[in-house]
């Protein structure tokens, strides 16, 4: 089974960096809409090209989250 990892930057203004590596396709958002609907709105998503390959080692969008974390 292929290892998933979410890594997540907290900027000093509160900003929160999420990027999911492992996952090919949209399966980063199935796997983050929890995570993410707990942390705020995501004000921006930005794929890198990984994130349009089809393996399985893909890694998918960077995606910034609005609420800070207290």
């Amino acid at each position: 089974m292929a290892q998933h990892t979410i890594r997540f930057r907290i900027r000093p203004d509160g900003r929160v960096e999420e990027l999911v590596e492992g996952i090919a396709g949209n399966g980063c958002e199935q796997l983050t809409e929890r995570i993410e609907a707990r942390l705020g709105s995501v004000q921006q998503r930005q794929a890198t090209s990984e994130a349009y390959q089809a393996s399985a080692a893909a890694v998918t969008p960077e995606q910034t989250l609005s609420n800070p974390v207290s």
